[in-house]
């Protein structure tokens, strides 16, 4: 095993990497010198030329903090982040790192492997004793997960351990220029929160055809951070959409019993029993119609849905709340699914590339995916073909709209205290930001 002496080290002065910098510390002294003179500024006229100067160069005792480990010897701790183009050597050799079996461990033992799997980014925390052996070393393997790798005894051990992310709030603004995703990735938001945005508005807003150059929008979200670093973002907690200048609002509010949902101020659930689409950002090719040419049989009949348009393999949501009541195919609507909701509604979704995780009687819920866009049956390209019944009649799904329950009286309380401190927070982001959007 291969040793270096953390106590010598200790004599030279370390820069982040742990690495002895004695030429540049005599150059930071010289520039300290220089910059405290120029830290009360010049007078005009004043001859700086005469004034003697000298470079001095001091030896300064630079000791590492320590803690006392249960063998009552000196231990180190080092951070640092994965670069890219690392490997678990060149890591571990940066951490300070000089045990090779730590690096034998590491590579053999199971769980222990988890550290070759590095992303550029992530932080990575190592204790070494005043040898460079190895005492534990903490990486945020996952958005749930750490990896832990201990010294334990003779040995090490590795294990995996939940993280405890502690939540802060974000409070974000922007504006479209040409579509949701390019004026969130403008504004710093993560992805997911457009996602999250582009979800809980769509029952409002069509942001295919809706979308105008010029909507603005404030959001209010959660990131998720374990021991300061991000690790993943968290839910939205109030919103704000303005969209052909009318101005949609939300917030989020959970009840005792942990269902959490989306209303409006007024205690209204954004969220419609029946999705507008059950594709996002698609385009509607073919609409509902008593008579209409059939591209593949060459003859008028009647179309009892609505055709989206949407590239294969695109994921197929379940409009509403329900339990499915068919899986596998029929005839010239190829691969099918059919959920039926609560009192008379049905919903069919034909023409499926391949279907989701679900079986006949599994309850769904709004927005799980059910399936993949594809072109089975009767089909001259990849699209869903989308039915909607109401008491087994056929119905144009783009009129039929049933509201989901409103607000309970017994929650009305809470709802208010929260929905108050949420509308306050995203009027004083609206109040900030609106400004420099005109």
């Amino acid at each position: 095993m291969r040793h270096k002496n953390l106590n010598s080290l200790a004599q030279k002065p370390f820069n982040h990497e742990g690495k002895s910098r004695l030429p540049v510390l005599a150059a930071l002294v010289f520039v300290s010198l220089f910059g405290v003179a120029a830290a009360f500024g010049i007078a005009p006229d004043t001859v700086t030329r005469t004034i003697p100067t000298r470079t001095v160069v001091e030896t300064i005792d630079l000791k590492l903090a320590a803690v006392n480990t249960e063998d009552d010897q000196n231990s180190y701790g080092f951070v640092d982040k994965v670069r890219e183009g690392d490997t678990v050597a060149t890591l571990l050799a940066r951490l300070n790192i000089d045990d090779e079996d730590a690096e034998n461990f590491i590579r053999k033992d199971a769980v222990g492997q988890g550290l070759y799997q590095l992303r550029p980014g992530r932080t990575v925390r190592a204790q070494i004793s005043a040898d460079g052996e190895l005492l534990s070393l903490v990486y945020l393997n996952s958005q749930d997960n750490m990896l832990v790798v201990e010294k334990n005894g003779d040995g090490f051990k590795a294990s995996e351990r939940p993280i405890a992310p502690i939540a802060r709030t974000v409070f974000k603004s922007g504006v479209i220029r040409s579509s949701l995703f390019g004026a969130t990735d403008a504004a710093g938001i993560p992805e997911t929160v457009a996602m999250q945005l582009a979800k809980i508005f769509s029952t409002s807003i069509d942001f295919h055809q809706d979308l105008r150059r010029g909507d603005q929008f404030s959001v209010v979200y959660e990131m998720l951070y374990q021991n300061g670093e991000p690790v993943r973002v968290g839910k939205v907690l109030t919103a704000e959409f303005i969209n052909q200048n009318k101005s949609y609002r939300v917030a989020y509010f959970e009840s005792p019993e942990g269902d959490g949902d989306y209303y409006t101020p007024d205690g209204r659930n954004l969220r419609k029993a029946f999705l507008r689409s059950p594709i996002e950002f698609s385009r509607v090719s073919s609409g509902f119609s008593s008579s209409r040419f059939h591209p593949v049989l060459n003859k008028w009949r009647a179309h009892k849905g609505v055709d989206f348009a949407a590239p294969s393999g695109t994921g197929i949501l379940a409009t509403a709340d329900g339990k499915v009541s068919f899986v596998g195919t029929k005839g010239g609507y190829g691969n099918v699914v059919e959920i039926k909701h609560h009192e008379n509604y049905s919903t069919l979704y034909a023409h499926l590339s391949r279907f989701g995780k679900m079986r006949v009687g599994e309850k769904i819920r709004q927005g799980e995916v059910i399936g993949y866009v594809g072109r089975t049956g009767l089909a001259t390209g990849p699209h869903l073909h989308y039915e909607f019944k109401v008491a087994g009649v056929h119905n144009d799904p783009l009129t039929v709209a049933p509201l989901s329950q409103p607000m309970t009286a017994a929650l009305r309380p809470a709802f208010d205290k929260t929905s108050k401190t949420l509308m306050a927070q995203l009027e004083l982001l609206r109040g900030t930001n609106l400004a420099r959007f005109e």
